[in-house]
């Protein structure tokens, strides 16, 4: 028998989170964001779900590599730009848009020897500080590069630090919108954050918005809104089993550290999922868990290959045999219910991000299709 965890992929979800994402940028264009494996997903198993994109964003040159071998013709960008002038080289192969961040890459550009001109998307630091030129340097860069042979297109872009934050986005876009106004060229500015919390705002969302989290199911403002809330669906699940019960007395402790001490007499589930499958080791007890599709909690610290969960709510309902009983440590039941990924985060001081991502490589996926 193999180990009973396994990640799901929801297609379905997909679709919807999409159409979300359109009903509320309504005339921009959706660049979905892919980087990471798709957020720990996988490109390969988001793709038929997201394939009505206008098109990708991507970290890697390989990741466009998988797009364009499932199929997608549409554009491709890559957000942080090439690393390396030889990537340049992908870029034309693959016809690849791709980011200007800082002065490296636009002399690269120039010294680059080409048959076919590149799309490139001109990067403003408006107050994230990571990558990006000035607003006061911006306009003389946009002007090196409109002159260079090697170019065909400049896009505009930057990115919000704060557009979960009341006003953060709009003040950021104030700034872009100042040094830009005499530049031609599209624009993106808008992330999820962005364009969840300033709906149908085509000024602040431009031509192409990046749809990132929202696209897989996360709140961009837990605990203050959940997914459910922006009407967004869950499309990881992770789920395992219990694969042993122990009855404890009062004053018994479970786990590594002791660090659960039971007050009464409980009946507790061994459940087949630690910290190198991904759950994070941070989840401290009390975090939300479900056994057959039934809200608990976890007990103790999480192990490598384990945690704990309290049988005592199902235990008290009548039910017996445990060993063999679902278990989703957040996404949906396969009976239906949900456990939402922002909530688990949440208790292990953490962000759902960090989830998506961190699953290992020894968990197994499988796709859920669409019916439809």
């Amino acid at each position: 028998m193999t180990r009973p965890i396994k990640a799901f992929v929801d297609t379905k979800a997909l679709k919807a989170n999409l159409s979300c994402v359109r009903q509320k940028s309504a005339q921009s264009q959706i660049l979905s964001v892919v980087k990471a494996n798709a957020y720990g997903h996988g490109i390969d198993r988001v793709f038929e779900g997201l394939k009505g994109s206008d098109g990708f964003g991507i970290l890697q040159v390989g990741e466009a590599e998988v797009l364009r071998g499932l199929g997608f013709r549409g554009p491709i960008v890559l957000l942080e730009g090439v690393f390396d002038p030889r990537e340049l080289e992908d870029c034309s192969r693959l016809q690849l848009w791709h980011a200007v961040h800082c002065m490296e890459q636009v002399d690269w550009l120039s010294r680059h020897k080409t048959h076919k001109a590149h799309r490139v998307f001109l990067k403003m630091n408006t107050g994230m500080n990571r990558l990006g030129f000035r607003p006061e340097q911006f306009k003389s860069v946009w002007s090196r590069l409109n002159a260079l042979p090697q170019i065909e297109e400049i896009s505009l872009m930057t990115h919000f630090s704060d557009a979960d934050l009341p006003g953060g986005a709009l003040s950021q876009q104030s700034r872009f919108d100042q040094f830009t106004q005499d530049l031609i060229g599209e624009r993106s500015l808008s992330n999820s954050a962005a364009l969840f919390l300033n709906p149908l705002n085509h000024a602040l969302h431009q031509d192409w918005v990046r749809a990132g989290l929202a696209l897989y199911g996360g709140s961009v403002n837990y605990p203050q809104q959940t997914s459910a809330d922006w009407s967004l669906q869950a499309v990881m699940s992770l789920r395992s089993k219990v694969i042993a019960t122990q009855d404890l007395k009062a004053g018994d402790t479970v786990g590594y550290g002791s660090t659960f001490t039971a007050k009464e007499a409980m009946k507790i589930g061994i459940v087949a999922c630690g910290y190198a499958d991904g759950y994070p080791r941070s989840a401290e007890s009390g975090t939300p868990i479900l056994v057959n599709g039934q809200r608990t909690r976890t007990l103790g610290r999480v192990s490598m290959d384990m945690l704990s969960v309290d049988l005592s709510p199902l235990h008290l309902q009548g039910h017996i045999e445990f060993v063999g009983s679902e278990v989703t440590l957040w996404g949906t039941a396969s009976t239906g219910q949900t456990l939402d990924i922002d909530e688990v985060a949440h208790h292990a001081k953490t962000l759902s991000y960090e989830l998506m991502c961190g699953l290992a490589n020894r968990v197994p996926f499988e796709v859920i299709e669409d019916d439809a």
